[in-house]
């Protein structure tokens, strides 16, 4: 089972930045989740961490967290779509799919994002997941899970500490 973690400060942290090295302490206690490889990535606000167990696509085009083809989202992802296949065909139909890197539910979901939005997207994914996805333009943290609950996210508050 994947895992994923990750934490957003406040516009007014009082000069605080994201840390690569708080990212990597915080994936440090999950790795045993993710045989498969883990990362992390962070801008000034926001650090996203991956633990990865490759079941989609093994190759490393499966890397998380994962950039969107248009550079404006970031993703850690866990879970299985079960339709990401369909939706991958929906795009191409309708000219709008990205040059795929490789064949991982998590690159088709980014694409969606890009081009539908995330509540349509959400709408239109049939799986198991939990999302932590960054848009960075708008500087906006979409926590997401499927309808279920069948993959957990939890998600907490510390008031400025």
């Amino acid at each position: 089972m994947c895992g994923l973690l990750g934490y957003l400060l406040s516009d007014n942290s009082s000069g605080k930045m994201a840390s690569s090295e708080v990212l990597s302490n915080m994936l440090s206690t999950i790795t045993h989740r993710g045989p498969d490889g883990s990362g992390g990535w962070c801008d000034e606000l926001v650090g996203l961490a991956h633990a990865r167990l490759a079941i989609v696509d093994l190759s490393d085009a499966g890397h998380q967290p994962m950039p969107s083809a248009c550079d404006r989202y970031m993703i850690a992802f866990n879970g299985e779509i079960y339709n990401h296949r369909k939706l991958r065909r929906k795009l191409e139909q309708q000219g709008q799919a990205p040059e795929w890197r490789g064949h991982s539910d998590t690159e088709t979901l980014l694409a969606c994002f890009a081009v539908w939005g995330v509540e349509k997207t959400l709408k239109a994914t049939v799986g198991m997941f939990a999302i932590a996805l960054w848009d960075k333009r708008k500087k906006v943290l979409t926590l997401a899970r499927d309808r279920f609950g069948g993959k957990p996210l939890y998600w907490g508050w510390n008031n400025g500490a």
